[in-house]
């Protein structure tokens, strides 16, 4: 495969690998970074990439093995110098339909809201197919190739992932119901 090979690719696949990354880093600049990280690397390493055999998972494999890098870095950094960093909420940009009730986009808003605070929960094990399958829309088998992990092992992670899902949203559902 070759760099113009590449540059479709970014076409085809750049709106799921760029919403994958913000799954995975929760920030915009940090996406962006990853994205651009992931594509680098992905020219680097073009020579392997069959188009053929699933080249949005060996994409997201890429990006996967960035953010770990980058997240053992600054797990190691934190363990010698620990830094407090400057935390802001996520913006959700939402769009408006006209059929919705504003209490609709705020039941939305907060569903979402809760839904991805659970996810965060989960351990990379669980939460990185999770949104590997439902952010990337990855098949199971394209998963298994890109996590070089036996496709059993990502359904069982999948179903495991949903149910410690609908356990915290349980929770969260019981809390809402005192009042």
């Amino acid at each position: 495969m070759d760099i113009a090979d590449l540059s479709n690719l970014v076409e085809i696949h750049g709106k799921a690998i760029y919403g994958f990354c913000h799954k995975l880093t929760k920030d915009k600049t940090d996406t962006d970074d990853l994205y651009q990280e992931t594509f680098l690397k992905a020219i680097e390493k073009c020579h392997k990439i069959d188009r053929d055999k699933n080249p949005r998972g060996f994409l997201i494999s890429i990006a996967i093995g960035i953010w770990k890098n980058k997240c053992s870095k600054y797990a190691r950094r934190q363990r010698i110098a620990p830094i407090q960093e400057f935390n802001e909420k996520v913006n959700y940009g939402y769009i408006f339909k006209d059929e919705e009730t504003l209490e609709d986009i705020v039941i939305s808003n907060e569903l979402r809201v809760s839904i991805q605070t659970a996810a965060d929960k989960l351990s990379n094990k669980l939460r990185i197919p999770l949104y590997m399958y439902y952010t990337a829309e990855m098949s199971i088998q394209e998963i298994a190739l890109a996590l070089k992990i036996p496709k059993g092992t990502v359904k069982s992670r999948l179903y495991k992932a949903r149910k410690v899902l609908k356990n915290i949203l349980a929770v969260e559902v019981s809390k809402y119901e005192k009042f």
